[in-house]
């Protein structure tokens, strides 16, 4: 009997491990840390070797695509067939600075098996190159099993170099690559699962809007004995503005806040419930000794569905020892605020603005200042390229394949919001990863399965698309 598609693609992923997980480590060594000026040759290196990779896999098209900051990559392969969908796959190649006094047991851009070979110890085995690289391998192995000379979807790929620094110069590529990139779908491997045991998909990612607010009394610190209680102090009008931020319900009091985002269906909340969730080592993973939020919501219908408001940091004043009786010249707030789908952040940046300056009184001057905005994104369960996903992953799990979203935030909604196209997800890192944390690791049969997974992805990306 000949080998089914599945076991095909099985067998070969089986066969090449050694290959991908010594071309990986390769990869690996490459200290390309986008945060450090020290390592732009590194970050060029690492561009260098992923486009030679991806040369040698087989994509006619390789680029380095230069940027006012890191280099990113770009590779494209035709399917050959017009009717074809066109898929975009993001990630990065950058990786968060390490040392091995941060903690580490090993060498961070060393690559280490551990013992039983089950895990690679090194800075971006998780985040990201582990899951970047997933994809040559899942490629390979779709081509054999299938018996096509290119892939069943007219395939780009695009591997940013400063994603670990905030992407700064990430919009500014992709409007000016936009006819370069245009896809019909975008995959973004940069995310994880719930667990090894319990495989998810990511349907979503919240946006977020940063900002900092100076407020200016006297023009120095003045006496608080002659001149306290007449004067408006910008430390107590910091404080009250943070006081002022949430209602009793820990709902966010700036108008006009929630108009328009998508709530959670019933069958959301649903699905979100079945997962295995464990407060109590939640709480013990977020050095934390309870849980607050929104009133009416979950754990993780809060910090996946819902927007927030933040204090980051607060400051004015005399901060050192003993006692100095001042009135401050000067305070300073960092508020962000985590938006979903549905929120505008230029609106959201707005209204904040107007909800600040209704409530600084006379003599206190201030100043609101935004960082770049990253805007959410959301894919609706229903939709047919994310049925295609969660297919390709329970094929390659041989499991039922729940879901979850991502509280944080990412470039790739700047990709759909430029592109005008859905984003999913695939990504099989686990919470134990430790991503940005000494001994960061990925497990090598997730990265296994996750190269399984691409490669069933692509054929059925093709039979089941609909525009």
């Amino acid at each position: 009997m000949s080998d089914t598609p599945d076991s095909a693609v099985r067998t070969y992923i089986d066969t090449h491990r050694e290959e991908f997980l010594g071309d990986l480590t390769e990869w690996l060594r490459v200290p390309s840390v986008s945060a450090q000026p020290e390592h732009a040759a590194d970050l060029r290196r690492s561009a260098d070797w992923l486009a030679a990779k991806l040369g040698a896999t087989g994509f006619p098209v390789t680029e380095v695509w230069e940027t006012a900051g890191a280099p990113a990559v770009f590779a494209e392969w035709p399917s050959g067939d017009a009717s074809a969908p066109t898929v975009l796959v993001y990630g990065h190649h950058d990786v968060q600075p390490a040392a091995r006094e941060d903690g580490w047991h090993t060498e961070p851009f060393e690559p280490t098996l551990s013992e039983d070979g089950r895990r690679l110890y090194a800075r971006g085995a998780a985040d990201d190159k582990g899951q970047v690289f997933f994809h040559t391998l899942g490629l390979r192995a779709h081509l054999a099993a299938t018996g096509r000379t290119a892939p069943a979807v007219n395939l780009k790929l695009l591997v940013e170099g400063e994603e670990e620094s905030g992407s700064p110069h990430f919009r500014e590529l992709v409007e000016e690559r936009a006819a370069r990139l245009a896809a019909d779908v975008v995959i973004v491997s940069d995310t994880g699962m719930w667990s090894e045991a319990t495989p998810t998909v990511c349907t979503g990612m919240r946006g977020v809007a940063d900002c900092e607010i100076d407020l200016y009394g006297p023009d120095q610190d003045i006496h608080s004995g002659s001149f306290g209680g007449a004067v408006p102090n910008p430390a107590t009008v910091a404080a009250r503005l943070v006081a002022a931020l949430h209602d009793e319900d820990e709902r966010v009091t700036v108008p006009g806040f929630y108009d328009g985002i998508t709530e959670l269906t019933p069958a959301e909340r649903e699905l979100i419930a079945e997962l295995p969730f464990d407060e109590a080592e939640w709480l013990r993973t977020a050095k934390s000794h309870g849980t607050l939020g929104e009133a009416g919501y979950s754990t993780l219908e809060r910090v996946w569905a819902r927007p927030t408001a933040e204090l980051n940091g607060i400051g004015g004043g005399y901060q050192g020892p003993g006692g100095k009786t001042i009135i401050p010249r000067h305070a300073h707030l960092k508020i962000s605020f985590r938006l979903v789908s549905g929120q505008d952040p230029h609106v959201i940046e707005a209204a904040v603005k107007d909800w600040v300056a209704e409530r600084i009184p006379a003599g206190i001057r201030h100043e609101i200042v935004f960082g770049a905005p990253t805007r959410p994104c959301l894919t609706p369960l229903d939709h047919p390229a994310l049925q295609s996903v969660t297919r390709s992953m329970a094929r390659a799990f041989g499991t039922k394949v729940r879901y979850t979203r991502e509280g944080g935030s990412g470039p790739a909604a700047d990709l759909q919001d430029v592109l005008d196209v859905p984003v999913l997800f695939l990504g099989v890192s686990v919470p134990s990863d430790g991503w940005h944390s000494p001994n960061e690791k990925a497990e090598v049969e997730l990265l296994l399965k996750g190269a399984e997974a691409a490669a069933h992805l692509w054929d059925d990306l093709s039979a089941h698309w609909t525009v």
